[in-house]
């Protein structure tokens, strides 16, 4: 996916959001493997959901911030 207002394909803070908001499933597919190689990846996802936790409508946001909570208990226990 070719994120809105941005020429570069990494994951930064507005990349991962344009792919929660906006993107199709293969999109969500290429975030999770990225998350799955590089760990710290998570972290962002987090961070830009975070911010839009509050918002019962963004549930594109709950289900990767959910994802994101499932992934670390996995990987602690």
């Amino acid at each position: 996916m070719r994120h809105r207002h941005l020429d570069h394909q990494r994951y930064t803070l507005a990349a991962i959001d344009d792919v929660i908001a906006r993107g199709r499933w293969t999109d969500w597919a290429d975030l999770r493997r990225a998350a799955r190689a590089e760990t710290p990846l998570l972290d962002r996802i987090e961070r830009v959901c975070r911010a839009c936790i509050h918002d019962p409508y963004a549930q594109r946001h709950h289900f990767w911030m959910h994802y994101v909570q499932a992934r670390r208990r996995r990987d602690t226990a």
